[in-house]
């Protein structure tokens, strides 16, 4: 078991942060780690903004459902596919500049710029800081093209906050590796692997908590009518189709 594999396989979520800030040691090795991961062609389609000004983090802490961690940290960055960046070198090099205006391009920069994400996600963890990833950024991706100022190519993803942790929670629970795991080809699943697959999950005492709380028979009521609910999904799938339109993916 080396080091790397250690950090993976003891991720938490830190949502509690001491004030000692983040040294410019730290985010610079943070930020050379996401950017040394794989990329399509070599273009690394993302960019990174560094947000530690607590006035700015204030600021944008409703488009982050007022979430505390979104304005405790000391740290935020937040990740975008970013096209504006090659576009712009295709034009000062008499290249196709609307070569890549459709949502297979925007579809490589997500990936690139997830890529980055995780692996700054693994090299604040591999410093001893806590991360807590803010999914709430492409709910609200609109506000934050407005906010950070976003030209056109250009589309945020998420946000993780990074800091000092002062909680050291349970490691999340994951499923087993059968039920995400396939070898050769895809297998699917049948009501009695599904039920096998999910016992776990559905038994652990914070899920027990939830469905007392919730007033619900299982987990999946739970994220449906709860987490993630279809009115929900469909208004920001409205948000983000506007959002690719005005950045123009579509």
């Amino acid at each position: 078991m080396n080091e790397t594999l250690k950090t993976l396989l003891q991720h938490r979520t830190i949502r509690k942060y001491s004030d000692q800030p983040i040294s410019d040691q730290d985010l610079e090795l943070i930020l050379k780690a996401a950017s040394s991961g794989s990329t399509m062609g070599g273009m690394q389609l993302y960019s990174i903004i560094v947000t530690r000004d607590k006035e700015k983090m204030k600021e944008m802490a409703p488009f982050h459902f007022n979430q505390p961690m979104a304005t405790q940290s000391p740290l935020i960055l937040t990740f975008c596919a970013d096209f504006n960046r090659f576009n712009k070198y295709c034009l000062f090099r008499d290249a196709d500049t609307t070569a890549y205006n459709n949502v297979q391009a925007y579809h490589w920069a997500i990936m690139d710029a997830m890529i980055a994400t995780q692996n700054a996600c693994v090299a604040a963890e591999s410093l001893g800081l806590g991360i807590c990833w803010l999914g709430t950024v492409i709910y609200n991706a609109d506000k934050f093209v407005d906010y950070l100022k976003l030209p056109a190519g250009v589309v945020p993803l998420v946000s993780i906050t990074v800091g000092h942790p002062v909680e050291k929670p349970e490691p999340p629970y994951k499923l087993p590796l059968e039920a995400v795991v396939h070898y050769e080809e895809y297998q699917d699943y049948n009501e009695q692997s599904i039920n096998r697959l999910y016992k776990e999950v559905e038994s652990h005492p914070q899920t027990l908590q939830l469905l007392e709380e919730n007033q619900l028979p299982n987990l999946a009521r739970i994220i449906t009518e709860k987490r993630y609910k279809k009115e929900d999904n469909l208004y920001f799938t409205t948000v983000i189709n506007q959002v690719l339109k005005k950045q123009g993916f579509l």
